[in-house]
């Protein structure tokens, strides 16, 4: 939930650096709309977020209510917020100038450049950095203030994780979960068969799986014909089905018990594959990808700003791309991090082990692929994703993992709670335009 909230805050303030219908152009006639305990809420304010939502559904692609209703609800979130900022104030919340810092730093690596340009975005737009970083304290806050009193309200018990393990285990279809096993009949195919052999091979497997299907004995015919293993029938063994070929598990998925696959091709040949058993899963199963990178580290200094430090890893990045050098030899050299002795291997990682910036970075990633120069909270990087896998998380992180599901399922619906007994303690007063 906190990640979520946080996102969301800073997917606004990034609106807000980057639209030029941010601008604070004096209004003429600026009055108070409403005043929420002694907190004034002007018209202007008001006109500056309506135009700043308008323009984010566009950029989202979604329908704007009509400019009566959507001037409503904006002003209707802003009385929730002054009220609760209210409430975080006066029950001891505080935002630090370093918190403010960090924050300030991940909008302008959202935006891809150092906070220097991000001063520039907001000079051009007509916002003051003073206004940006107080609208950055008061997210801050609110975000520190739903933790304390919403989300640390949500009560998940082990009777409700068991439950919802119980189900999501039932409602499995995930066939790669599935202990199976399979029987198989293998015409097999030489290594350098030319396409005329193949097909009259594939020819004679189409006219076995029709006797199969015409009901001539599957065992007998692989002690007659098949080219691999006839013992047993042909069985390849009860085993989960994430250690077969993926080939054969997605061939096999919708089939039942003794029922038989179309011709399935494999460097072997071609198989023809019967089901003779399968289990669902004893228990739930997760899985996660984890991703292997490496990268190039520069610490920003007054010697080294970051625009000097971005141009400079982006010049390693051409002579890499081009050949010219290879990425484990540059970190080596230039990394100043613990990583530079390893070639900045990072070993391999979970989600949520790398800051943000970091991760959505290298998430963005093909394998091998090399990013641009990327500023996070440490300093300047490089990234090349080496390769990703799938792990299985142990019992004890599957709990974890579906009791933090239930906390999010239950969040918006503790907010709303929690939001509306707050706007019913406040003081509002709504005032009509001047005539």
């Amino acid at each position: 939930m906190k990640f979520r909230v946080w996102a969301w805050a800073l997917v606004c303030l990034c609106s807000m650096a980057v639209s030029p219908l941010q601008a604070q152009t004096p209004q003429p006639l600026d009055y108070i709309v409403a005043v929420v305990n002694s907190d004034p809420i002007t018209n202007q304010e008001v006109q500056l977020e309506v135009k700043r939502v308008a323009l984010q559904l566009a950029q989202q692609g979604k329908p704007a209510p009509v400019p009566a209703e959507l001037r409503r609800l904006v002003l209707e979130r802003m009385i929730n917020d002054r009220a609760q900022l209210q409430l975080a104030r006066e029950t001891g919340i505080r935002i630090d100038t370093p918190a403010i810092d960090r924050a300030e730093q991940a909008v302008a690596s959202q935006n891809q450049v150092d906070v220097a340009g991000l001063y520039e975005r907001l000079a051009k737009d007509g916002v003051s950095v003073a206004t940006f970083r107080d609208g950055l304290r008061d997210q801050l806050m609110l975000n520190r203030l739903h933790e304390r009193d919403v989300e640390a309200t949500i009560k998940v018990s082990d009777v409700d994780v068991d439950r919802a393990m119980l189900e999501q285990q039932a409602a499995n279809t995930d066939p790669f979960t599935f202990d199976i096993n399979l029987a198989q009949i293998l015409v097999a195919v030489p290594e350098k068969a030319s396409p005329e052999q193949a097909a009259a091979l594939f020819v004679q497997a189409q006219k076995l799986l029709e006797r199969i299907r015409g009901g001539e004995d599957f065992d007998r015919l692989v002690k007659e014909v098949s080219a691999a293993d006839r013992s047993n029938g042909g069985q390849l063994g009860l085993r989960r089905a994430d250690r077969y070929p993926p080939s054969f598990v997605l061939a096999t998925q919708k089939l039942k018990v003794g029922e038989v696959s179309d011709i399935v091709r494999s460097g072997a040949g071609f198989h023809i594959l019967k089901v003779v058993e399968k289990r669902p899963p004893s228990r739930l199963v997760q899985t996660i990808t984890q991703s292997r990178a490496r990268h190039i580290l520069l610490r920003v200094t007054p010697q080294l700003p970051p625009a000097k430090a971005v141009a400079q890893l982006a010049e390693v990045r051409a002579r890499i791309v081009a050949g010219k050098t290879d990425f484990a030899t540059e970190a080596r050299k230039l990394s100043q991090d613990s990583t530079a002795e390893q070639g900045g291997d990072l070993g391999w990682a979970s989600p949520g082990m790398f800051v943000p910036e970091f991760e959505e970075a290298m998430d963005r990633l093909t394998e091998s692929q090399i990013s641009p120069p990327l500023i996070s909270r440490f300093g300047v990087h490089l990234i090349q994703l080496m390769e990703r896998r799938k792990v299985e998380l142990s019992p004890q992180q599957v709990r974890e993992s579906v009791r933090n599901q239930l906390r999010r399922s239950r969040y918006d619906e503790a907010y709303t709670t929690w939001a509306q007994d707050i706007r019913a303690r406040a003081f509002v007063e709504m005032r009509e335009a001047p005539q």
